[in-house]
């Protein structure tokens, strides 16, 4: 048996439209389909109860996170391997069946991640390594967008990369995502302290220390809209670029950096984000080029978010109380 496990907030219609597919697309298998819905206030949770009654419906009173809400459905999940799909992104034809495939031919490997493209068809980053100073330095100064095929410039995300291949990765995003049950258990899932944004790589790197592998399959392939969930959030402020809430992005990046290099790692990794910054207000009041004054803004309001995110979380010590 396989078990799918979605975390659904406050997108119904595209809830709606993932379920379809995923369920027109895995009628040959042997599957069990969790939804858990974390106090959606657009009646996913009604809309799951009433349209989709052969779903197991977790509907929470509170938004717990994805972390935590994913770790319910983990806990109840049955099949040998657990498929963590996100409510925005649409698997393609045979996409699980060439995911189940590879783990069952290759036992070394814990966790596999598929090849994630737009609507539009074009390719997303699917592979990844784990982040760092360097990585963090390439992506600020522009140099990993300038030359997102280097190899160098774009280490991150494996640059120059071609996404043809079987590769053995750092960490793959939680889109599409196989794990083994066994690797979830002995591990016990995500850690929360995580409330959103990673989670998953903490989780690949507990994995691999833990002696698994992690792959990306070209094979298994998932159209992702990005962001879905996120973008309700009108009360935080939403990196389009990235996909993320900001704020709620750099409290994770505190805690992950803290929790495998201490306060070293965080005041290195959020401390050059922050000095960065400082030298772009510096540089456009030189400048002072009609877009200057909104680009020194967006500086003190990033360095605003970063000490936020510094205080929330204690330098990374703690995590704050859920809901974020």
């Amino acid at each position: 048996m396989i078990s799918v496990v979605i975390v659904s907030y406050n997108v119904r219609d595209i809830l709606r439209q993932c379920l379809q597919t995923l369920l027109a697309r895995s009628k040959d298998l042997d599957i069990e389909v969790f939804v858990v819905d974390n106090a959606s206030v657009d009646a996913s949770a009604e809309m799951v109860r009433k349209e989709f009654p052969q779903v197991r419906l977790l509907a929470n009173n509170l938004n717990l996170g994805f972390a935590a809400a994913n770790n319910q459905a983990f806990a109840l999940a049955k099949g040998n391997y657990v498929l963590l799909l996100n409510p925005d992104a649409f698997v393609r034809p045979g996409a699980l069946h060439k995911a189940i495939d590879f783990m069952e031919h290759t036992t070394q490997c814990g966790i596999c991640g598929g090849r994630v493209l737009d609507p539009s068809g074009n390719l997303m980053p699917s592979a990844r390594r784990f982040p760092g100073v360097i990585s963090r330095f390439f992506t600020l100064s522009g140099l990993s967008s300038r030359y997102p095929y280097s190899p160098f410039f774009n280490r991150h995300d494996f640059g120059g990369f071609a996404h043809d291949r079987v590769l053995e990765v750092d960490w793959v995003p939680g889109t599409f995502t196989l794990f083994r049950k066994k690797l979830l258990d002995d591990l016990r899932g995500f850690d929360e302290r995580f409330f959103i944004y990673y989670e998953e790589t903490d989780l690949c790197r507990r994995a691999k220390a833990a002696g698994w592998k992690v792959f990306f399959i070209p094979d298994a392939e998932v159209e992702h809209i990005g962001g879905a969930s996120s973008k309700t959030r009108e009360d935080q402020q939403f990196n389009a670029a990235a996909g993320q809430i900001g704020l709620f992005s750099l409290r994770s990046a505190c805690l992950y950096y803290y929790k495998y290099a201490g306060l070293p790692g965080v005041t290195a990794n959020i401390g050059l984000m922050i000095l960065w910054n400082l030298a772009r207000i510096v540089l456009n009041r030189f400048r002072n080029t009609p877009d200057s004054k909104a680009k020194i803004a967006g500086s003190r309001n990033a360095i605003r978010m970063m000490h936020q995110a510094l205080r929330d979380t204690h330098y990374g010590r703690i995590s704050p109380p859920t809901p974020w």
